[in-house]
């Protein structure tokens, strides 16, 4: 059993301001990380998820009192970083600096999100750069094989649903820059404002530069409108034929009915991890190393969150040769794991690989940062990272089993696939 730090003692979780603020000092020097998030609630089906790509791809570029260049160079002379990312119903923010910076870096970050210029030139680029990054996606199988299983198991308003990148192009080329800060006006602010800073910190401190950068900035007032639950489509192919390609990407897969904070999530977690999860797993094993039609296979867990559904699916790369073949095989292992489970020799491997690695996961200021706040964005308890690994080793073989007959379905799996397909073949 691997031993695992506790952290629950030692992390502060309070208000300030309109901040749920998460605050951990660790043994580090003059130097902090932090996360941190805010919902939009875009509307999926109306093309929000581009209008706040392009949003957020503004923010770097310039504030109502400094522009790109200056932005930069103040965050560059004193060594730190921001990132700003969309992320479908939220805005991510990644940052670090240094101890003694971090009031100054707060004080650029609070410019960019609420004082945004929105240069019709940077948009420009923007648009461009965003039209460019969505052409190249149509040139990757992966992406179009992804894109079309998210089709089939999503509906538009969902926010694990994937628009066909033609129609993204398009909304794109369609976006004007009024549209972009119309959205960002209705949409972006303090509404459940999270943030988490690991290192070398005085939780005081922290708080005074947090309510210093925010204590004016107001929640928006646009309500969630996406869907919560998968689409009841039967279950069947969407492929995507593209020419002179040397493999075909697949992704196998059907929606889940749980949510993160389910009592199944450890147990089904475990199980996904025995038959998919790593290089060891049943997957792999049996369709690549036993009958070598993949080079790479593998099973996850997908956008399953406390907000919304999300879907159990596998990727797979397979010659177009042994396109059917592969998924047959696939299957196959998929529908044996479900009907026998798990060995015990699997469970104990597993429980330790899982264990080990949320431990290591733990070992940098950032990465730790990230699993405070994600833990809060879930309205989980700063405890339940403590627990996580006990949750872990606590669940049994039959637990194991009875989840995976409860959420794992082979006869309702469907398929999505992009590459050079073998002819004659064709959606079902």
């Amino acid at each position: 059993m691997s031993s695992s730090p506790s952290f629950a003692n030692r992390v502060q979780d309070r208000h300030v301001g309109p901040c749920q603020l998460l605050t951990l000092p660790t043994p580090v020097e003059n130097f902090v990380s932090f996360k941190a998030s805010f919902v939009t609630n875009p509307d999926f089906a109306a093309g929000d998820d581009i209008r706040q790509d392009l949003a957020v791809a503004l923010l770097d570029k310039g504030t109502a009192s400094r522009d790109r260049f200056e932005i930069a160079r103040v965050l560059e002379d004193r060594g730190a970083k921001i990132s700003i990312s969309s992320d479908g119903l939220y805005i991510d923010i990644s940052g670090k600096a240094l101890t003694d910076d971090f009031a100054v870096v707060l004080d650029v970050l609070s410019e960019m999100l609420q004082e945004p210029l929105f240069d019709p030139k940077e948009f420009e680029k923007a648009r461009a750069s965003t039209i460019a990054d969505l052409q190249r996606q149509l040139e990757q199988t992966s992406s179009q094989a992804a894109g079309a299983l998210s089709r089939r198991l999503f509906p538009e308003d969902h926010p694990n649903y994937t628009p066909p990148t033609e129609e993204l192009i398009e909304q794109a080329q369609a976006l004007t820059l009024d549209e972009v800060r119309d959205y960002y006006n209705r949409h972006v602010g303090a509404t459940d404002f999270r943030m988490a800073v690991v290192g070398d910190l005085d939780h005081k401190s922290v708080e005074e530069s947090v309510l210093a950068a925010f204590s004016d900035w107001e929640p928006h007032e646009s309500e969630a409108v996406h869907a919560r639950e998968a689409s009841p489509q039967e279950p069947g192919r969407s492929l995507v034929p593209m020419a002179d390609r040397s493999n075909v990407d697949v992704r196998i897969g059907h929606p889940l009915d749980f949510y993160r904070d389910s009592d199944d999530y450890e147990a089904f977690y475990v199980a996904n991890y025995i038959l998919g999860g790593n290089f060891s797993a049943r997957l792999m094993n049996q369709v690549r190393d036993e009958q070598g039609l993949t080079y790479h296979i593998g099973s996850s867990m997908s956008g399953v969150t406390v907000s919304h559904q999300g879907a159990w699916r596998t990727v797979v790369t397979l010659s177009s040769e042994s396109l059917e073949r592969g998924i047959e095989a696939t299957i196959d292992v998929i529908r044996d794991f479900v009907e026998h489970g798990p060995t015990a020799e699997e469970l104990a491997t597993v429980k330790e690989t899982i264990t080990g690695s949320f431990v290591v996961g733990l070992a940098t200021t950032g990465n730790l940062a990230q699993t405070l706040l994600t833990n809060a964005e879930r309205g989980f308890d700063v405890e339940y990272i403590d627990r996580f690994p006990e949750l872990i080793e606590g669940v049994t073989l039959e637990e194991v089993t009875e989840v995976t007959q409860r959420h794992l379905h082979p006869d309702r799996l469907h398929v999505g696939a992009a590459g050079t397909l073998p002819e004659p073949v064709r959606a079902e």
